[in-house]
């Protein structure tokens, strides 16, 4: 177990290096100058000069990304080129407020999308099936911006309980957010849901079909034991990942469902800084992006092999 865990760790620190530099080398090649964005289309060539040396994007890229990395080790991502603030702090205000849309949509999408997807798998080819993957099927192939935009429609304009968009900044308060959080979070949710669904509908079917399950069954087990105590802990490992990838997806930003509520998340400030070329801000949310994606799938590994027993012993039969 702790070979596997250490594999791993492992595995997941040179993802996240690899990353590192992508993401580097990619905000370095976008097109244009910087200085020349910051100070604008007049300054003089010695202003832009000046500033390029202040910024030091006259020295080497790999100098500039050794200092880059050592400083995003120690939680140091640089300085804002529009606010002059620092990066981390600015980066903690909107993933603080993505976090909390995050959190509300996962209560709801993973809990409510596993319970329809059992449901469809144990009612194969019956009513409830048909309906929970028609619907699952409409909330994959419907972009998350018309459900923002129909939400908005029918739960601000038509009925008008929540908020459209947001008015605060990224300093709101937890209490200033949270009548306006519902709507981006439903938003989310019936995407996300669609896939886990669809991922958990399909396992539950393969494992009820399977030998073990049809022992159990034979045996004169109840159909509420067979499925809690035996088919469960396997239909759930092949849905883990799935929910893994869409919990990175939320905590990393969901910048157009935020953009269509103004919602002050991670997102929209990703948009923001893309417009202005303010790359060390850039630099900073898709390395944390990275970061979370890695963190997920680890976790999404780890909860596979408690799940699984045969994933804690596989080192020691061989």
């Amino acid at each position: 177990m702790l070979s596997f865990v250490a594999r791993r760790t492992v595995a997941a620190l040179g993802t996240l290096l690899l990353s590192s530099l992508l993401v580097f080398l990619a905000v370095q090649a976008l097109p244009g100058d910087v200085a020349t964005q910051v100070l604008g289309k007049d300054a003089t060539p010695r202003a832009v000069a000046e500033l390029r040396g202040s910024l030091g994007l006259d020295r080497p890229a790999f100098e500039r990304y050794g200092d880059w990395m050592w400083g995003a080790l120690h939680g140091d991502f640089g300085t804002s080129l529009v606010s002059g603030t620092a990066v981390g702090g600015d980066v903690a205000q909107y993933l603080g407020n993505s976090a909390l849309i995050a959190l509300i949509t996962i209560l709801f999408a993973v809990t409510g999308s596993l319970l329809l997807g059992i449901l469809a798998g144990l009612y194969r080819d019956r009513w409830p099936d048909h309906l929970i993957s028609t619907v699952s099927l409409v909330g994959m192939s419907v972009p998350e911006f018309v459900v923002a935009t129909v939400l908005v429609l029918c739960f601000s304009v038509a009925l008008p309980w929540f908020p459209a968009v947001v008015l605060y900044g990224p300093d709101a308060t937890v209490g200033q957010l949270l009548p306006a959080v519902w709507l981006p979070a439903l938003a989310l949710a019936v995407v996300m849901a669609a896939y886990i669904v669809r991922m958990a509908r399909t396992s539950v079917i393969d494992v009820m079909a399977s030998e073990y399950v049809t022992t159990a069954r034979l045996k004169g087990l109840s159909t509420w034991r067979v499925v809690t105590r035996h088919a469960l802990p396997s239909a759930l490992l092949p849905v883990l990942h799935v929910i893994a990838l869409n919990v990175a997806w939320l905590l990393g930003g969901v910048a157009v469902v935020e953009n269509v509520f103004n919602y002050p998340g991670i997102g929209k400030l990703m948009l923001s800084s893309v417009q202005n070329r303010d790359l060390p801000v850039i630099q900073a949310i898709a390395l944390i992006s990275a970061v979370v994606y890695v963190v997920c799938n680890l976790a999404a590994d780890l909860g596979a092999m408690a799940l699984n027993p045969r994933l804690r012993t596989r080192g020691r039969t061989r």
